[in-house]
């Protein structure tokens, strides 16, 4: 089935795909709808400007299958040691000052209700709740007072870590290491995104509970930072950065990160097709 676009209002899914000409065709590639309307470029105004009340729409309760937003990001860059809690929890000197930015696959992503697949049986791979930041305009070495401009919005991530000894890309990149929803919250709707609890259980654990206050680099230094590496497109998504409480998860458990104002993102975890690590391609 094609993927659509929803905007989720109160209790109500009201389809906006062949209100904004989204319908399936050559313009809706595997990024799905939303990256079509973001690459636009006027993504923001097109939604305002809609009249939610004559579009067709379903309880959401009805059991529609929320995939995720951005199946295809252009890229996702992620911000490693950006909380202070977790530097010392990893026993950091150093932050993104020092380290930079680094890049997740785009092919990570995948969305609620969806598994993380565990790569090896004998490696500890770790949850990571975190803010994600949908970028909506292209940003190129633009100065934080001005990089919230460029965000179209946030969402929930989770950042998935095997703990081996490769770089953060290969060690964050694996499919289905990067799992993204419910949906993206406008930024309208948000406000400030440095006043946000973030919360992140494994089963019933509480295992990551902060304010998005607590970021070292907030979204604004984050945005602009980034943007001054790489330019940044409609669609990138920012994975800015895990707080403590970080931990290994393992086949059969629930992870959930829920994000105030943004709403709860949760996957399961699965072993099925995980081999050793001493096995992994290149190793012998």
């Amino acid at each position: 089935m094609d993927a659509r676009l929803v905007v989720v209002t109160g209790d109500r899914l009201v389809d906006v795909t062949d209100a904004l000409g989204l319908a399936a065709g050559p313009g809706v590639g595997p990024g799905g709808p939303l990256l079509a309307l973001l690459e636009r470029g006027d993504a923001a105004e097109a939604l305002a400007a809609l009249d939610l009340d004559a579009l067709p729409s379903a309880p959401s309760a009805d059991g529609a299958r929320l995939a995720a937003p951005l199946a295809r990001p252009g890229k996702v860059v992620g911000a490693p040691v950006n909380y202070v809690d977790h530097k010392v929890e990893m026993h950091e000197q150093r932050t993104i000052a020092d380290y930079g930015v680094f890049l997740k696959a785009s092919s990570s992503v995948i969305g609620p209700g969806e598994d993380i697949r565990l790569p090896y049986r004998d490696v500890r791979t770790d949850q990571e709740g975190e803010l994600g930041v949908v970028i909506g305009r292209t940003a190129s070495r633009v100065p934080a007072e001005r990089a919230l401009d460029h965000v179209f919005g946030y969402v929930p991530l989770l950042d998935i870590t095997v703990r081996s000894g490769e770089d953060r890309s290969t060690r964050k990149s694996f499919d289905t290491f990067t799992p993204i929803g419910p949906w993206v919250t406008t930024a309208d709707e948000v406000g400030d995104p440095g006043a946000l609890r973030l919360r992140c259980w494994v089963g019933d654990e509480l295992r990551q509970d902060v304010s998005t206050g607590e970021l070292i680099f907030d979204v604004a230094q984050l945005v602009a930072y980034a943007s001054h590496v790489m330019t940044l497109h409609p669609g990138d998504v920012i994975a800015s950065g895990t707080p403590a409480g970080v931990g290994p998860i393992a086949a059969g458990q629930r992870v959930a990160v829920e994000i105030e104002r943004l709403g709860r993102l949760e996957v399961g975890v699965t072993d099925d097709g995980a081999i050793a690590y001493a096995d992994r391609p290149g190793a012998r």
